[in-house]
This record gives C-alpha cells, structure tokens and sequence, in this order.
C-alpha cells in the first residue's frame, strides 16, 4: 500500500506504519495526518493484523508541526483544511470505541480494534509527542527526546493532552512538561510512567516487534480488541458502570470461537490458533 508521507507494511500479523518524512526528522502535515489516519483505519479492519507498531524513519519519531505550516497559520495564509478521505476501512470498526471522545481529529487510536505500540526511535515534540500518547504502549530509544513545545511556540495544550498526560504521568508532573516545555529524555519519560520499556537504540525495532509477536502469536485478538475498548472507555466511567459493562462482555465471550480455542489449547498443552471469532 502506497502514501505520500508514510510506510506501510504488514507480516506476521504485525502492521508497521513509518512517518517518512526523514529529512524533516518527519515533522507533521496535513497530508501525514491524512495518511496516518487512513492506514490505522486500513490496518484496524484488516483481519490479518493483530498488532500495530508506529515508528519514524531516519533519527526521529516526529519532530511535531511542520514550521512551514505554523508560519502560514502565523501569517493568515494556510490554506483551508481539506476534507479527511472515506475509506471503506474508515467505517465504524468491531471492537474499537464508539464514544464521540474517541473519533475527533487526533484522538482515534483508541477506536482502532487492534493493539497499537508507539516505537520512538528520536525526538518526539510537540503534536508528535501527543500523537505517541494516544499510542496503547510506547517503547523508547535510549537516545529518544521528548518535549511539549507548545508554550515555547505561544500555543496552548493542545489535542486533548491536557486530558491526557495527568492520565499518564499525573498532574504535577503534567504541568511541569507542559508549563515549561522542556527536553527530557528516555530515561526520565520511564520514570514518569510516559513510557514503559527504554531499549538500545539499535535493538528498539528487533524488541518491539517480539513484543508484538508474542500478542500476535499467544493471545485472542478479539480478547484485546474488547478489553482495549473497556480500559479506555472506563476513563469516563464509574466502577459500577465499568463492571455492568464487564458483566455483559464476559457472557458475549463465554459464545465466542476463542474462549473455546482459549481452554481447549491450555488443556491440550499446545500453541494457541485465536482465530478472533
């Protein structure tokens, strides 16, 4: 499958999607969101994908906003946004979030059905730090950076991180990034929580993808789709709201070809065959 500023592969179940736009240590644009959008939406309806990885090419994981178009927004001649593609991926998917919160501009990953790892392989800033966020997992280079940015450009918190980060590193911690705007590395980022594994960068990608390959190969991808859903659905619910809706799910799972699949491989000692029925 061919875009303008991204890489998309799949094997072995696993889809990897590459921000290619290397020589601008794959600053954002319009056209990567366009891109990005549509392949997660292509790899969350496609039945062969259990896994997503989401990585940069060359030295960066995305350097955020493109400076060009923060100066044609500065200077009143940014063009008007262009209506997002429609795909027949692009429907609503089985498993994936249906609340309005989880299908606005920057904030779709959660209702993709399918587990998705942000592999950062260098500088995440600004809109590329928030799209990491959005990410199920993130694994880090030792030589990632990250920062805000956004006070340093006059701009605000923005795409629903000021939701998000207090979720990920608490509140103190969230304003200090965010206030400040300041470079921290791997390092501090797994100490906050941000992200959970630091790896050598030149084993980051060979880690990852036997990360993936274990979910790909051991668990239901029907099991993650649901209870990537209830986790994230459950930020906005109450405990008696997430265990009526737990109640309901696990009597739906007790009919399914995996649940079955599920007992009969630990009983018969052998290797798993989810099919995701």
């Amino acid at each position: 499958m061919m875009y303008e500023t991204i890489l998309y592969n799949v094997s072995d179940c696993i889809c990897t999607i590459t921000l290619n736009r290397p020589e601008k240590l794959n600053a954002w644009t319009r056209q990567m969101h366009l891109d990005l959008k549509d392949a997660m939406q292509t790899a969350g309806a496609d039945r062969n994908v259990r896994v997503i990885i989401l990585t940069g090419a060359g030295r960066g994981f995305c350097a955020g906003a493109d400076m060009g178009s923060l100066q044609a927004i500065g200077s009143g001649t940014a063009a008007s946004a262009q209506v997002e593609r429609r795909t027949a991926a692009g429907r609503d998917l089985p498993g994936g979030s249906t609340f309005a919160d989880f299908h606005m501009t920057y904030s779709y990953f959660p209702a993709i059905p399918k587990f998705i790892i942000a592999a950062i392989n260098g500088p995440a800033a600004g809109l590329g730090f928030v799209v990491s966020l959005y990410a199920d997992l993130r694994f880090a280079a030792e030589s990632a950076v990250f920062t805000t940015s956004f006070a340093q450009r006059g701009l605000i918190a923005e795409h629903g991180v000021s939701w998000l980060l207090p979720r990920l590193v608490g509140l103190p911690a969230a304003l200090d990034l965010l206030c400040s705007a300041r470079k921290f590395r791997a390092q501090e980022a797994l100490s906050l929580g941000l992200v959970s594994r630091v790896i050598p960068d030149d084993k980051l990608m060979a880690e990852t993808r036997a990360y993936a390959r274990l979910m790909a190969d051991t668990v239901s991808p029907r099991s993650v789709a649901v209870m990537k859903r209830q986790l994230w659905e459950a930020q906005f619910q109450t405990l008696a709201e997430a265990t009526v809706q737990a109640n309901h799910e696990m009597e739906l799972s007790f009919e399914t070809a995996d649940f079955k699949e599920g007992v009969a491989h630990f009983l018969e000692k052998r290797a798993a065959r989810f099919t995701g029925a």
